[in-house]
């Protein structure tokens, strides 16, 4: 085959969110006049559909898109998202917030977790979210915008989305087709592969239908119909680090007040998670089998809603792991179909971003070379490592001795990786992290602090500083942020301001 015979026909096999991300990007950076773009997926199929919170990122997806942020927002039935509560995950009766954007600033290089540490017991600080933009506007139930100048403390502020998966996979298709993907519409029998090198060549539609194509994306959900079913690529499967493999999801109706957050609440075996929308809220219950049952579980995901039920329970089973190759011969696999992590920390849409992002960057010919192919799944294993690790640490850093369950995940052997960041922490508040690591510093920090993994000394760096200076600068800080949440409007006044839906403008 010639070296340089480009992709023709791309045929993204699944819709839903990863698939319609998929071609929405796709139709943006990879529509050339001549290749055609394709998308097979069946309405009679539905999706999981619990990818409704999500981190920072997806703004840098969307804005790389030419999205509009408030058109989004009313067509998705959006809020905005300033970070993460987590409610009796350290100890029962304890909270906190894993914020997004930075805590605090760093002095002189010193990073602020650090300076904390060193006054927090002499100077009697409070705790560390005091001096999170983040932190005290969600405690406040406030939002607004991140402001470019770094002089504003709005300007340490990071914010993702609620929204309706199901109405952000329309808005998506709605801008794919418009760019010129073809939709096809039925179910996918099979596939045809190459009998030379295996190379998929086309699906098969259940009523005889071929859609042939030259790459093909899988995003036909946990059934990985190409990557898992056709060329047979093993599953390596992380229960023994995060054993929950149920869920159950129902809708119920808005509450007030507006909430700028995610919250997950951990339960006896296992979390159940509120997401606020702008038309109800999302509400699931994820747990291990092995220490609830259904009837038990389905009981207390509804005995802890803030409203009145909307549907029955949707149970969804799952495993968490990754397939030990992301990219296989000519195909791809975005979201479920090639791992699962537990949207403890809402990583799966991310995941599909990143995924979608390193593709085009090794995009390839009519070949599909294997050092593309090395490059793009040595990089995506270490992704779902890093989150594994991070979700990891919620269930290994606890105090809760209360049920068998929580016994078990505090006790479990974990992965060394993750064994050596929570040692160097403890040690003096050092964090670990990769160049690529999704999660950066303060992520890491607010967990740590947040589970009660407190550092036994801080970096003797520190103490290269003027501690007047630094103390002066605290307060003023910690002021500042006060300060500019109460100028902030609330959650809900700034959506109806500027980006209610359509749909909610009857009930304004």
């Amino acid at each position: 085959m010639n070296a340089h015979s480009p992709i023709e026909t791309l045929v993204i096999v699944g819709g839903g969110t990863a698939g319609w991300m998929a071609a929405a990007a796709a139709s943006r950076f990879l529509d050339d006049g001549r290749r055609k773009i394709v998308l097979v997926e069946s309405e009679e199929i539905g999706t999981v559909g619990v990818g409704e919170a999500t981190i920072p990122p997806i703004l840098s997806f969307n804005a790389k898109l030419g999205i509009d942020e408030q058109d989004f927002v009313r067509a998705t039935q959006a809020t905005f998202k300033l970070g993460i509560e987590f409610v009796n995950w350290g100890g029962l009766g304890e909270s906190y917030m894993h914020p997004f954007g930075s805590i605090g600033r760093d002095f002189d290089g010193v990073a602020f977790h650090q300076i904390w540490g060193k006054f927090r017991e002499r100077a009697k600080l409070g705790p560390i979210t005091d001096f999170s933009m983040g932190c005290v506007a969600a405690a406040a139930g406030k939002f607004a915008p991140s402001s470019s100048d770094p002089r504003s403390p709005l300007s340490q502020l990071g914010y993702a989305y609620h929204f309706d998966a199901g109405l952000y996979a329309r808005f998506l298709r709605d801008y794919a087709e418009a760019g010129g993907v073809v939709r096809h519409e039925g179910k996918i029998a099979g596939a045809e592969q190459d009998a030379k090198t295996g190379f998929v060549t086309a699906v098969v539609l259940e009523d005889g239908r071929q859609i042939a194509g030259d790459l093909f994306i899988d995003c036909s959900g946990f059934r990985s119909l190409l990557l898992g079913q056709a060329l047979g690529v093993p599953y390596h499967d992380w229960s023994e680090w995060l054993p929950c493999d149920t869920a159950f999801a129902v809708p119920s109706e808005r509450t007030a007040p507006l909430l700028p957050y995610t919250r997950s609440t951990a339960h006896g075996a296992g979390w159940q998670w509120r997401i606020p929308l702008q038309h109800r809220t999302g509400n699931g219950h994820v747990y291990c089998s092995a220490f609830m049952d259904e009837d038990e579980a389905c009981r207390t995901l509804l005995s802890h809603l803030d409203g009145a039920a909307l549907a029955e329970p949707r149970k969804i089973a799952f495993t968490a792991g990754v397939r030990d190759r992301l990219w296989e011969k000519n195909v791809i696999a975005l979201g479920l179909s090639g791992g699962f992590i537990e949207p403890l920390e809402s990583t799966s849409i991310h995941l599909i971003q990143t995924g979608i992002s390193k593709l085009f960057w090794l995009f390839p010919d009519k070949r599909c070379s294997a050092v593309e192919r090395d490059e793009y799944n040595r990089m995506m294993r270490e992704q779902f490592a890093y989150i594994r690790d991070f979700i990891v640490l919620h269930y290994k850093a606890t105090a809760r001795d209360d049920t068998p369950f929580w016994r078990m995940v505090r006790d479990m052997a974990i992965p060394d990786s993750l064994a050596r960041k929570i040692d160097l922490f403890r040690e003096k508040g050092r964090i670990l992290r990769y160049d690529h690591d999704l999660f950066d510093i303060p992520s890491w920090v607010a967990v740590m602090l947040g589970q009660n993994i407190i550092p036994d000394g801080y970096d003797a760096v520190a103490d290269a500083l003027d501690d007047e200076r630094v103390l002066a600068a605290l307060r003023t800080l910690s002021g500042n942020y006060a300060e500019q949440a109460q100028r902030m409007p609330s959650h809900a006044e700034y959506i109806a301001r500027f980006c209610l839906a359509p749909a909610m403008e009857a009930h304004a």
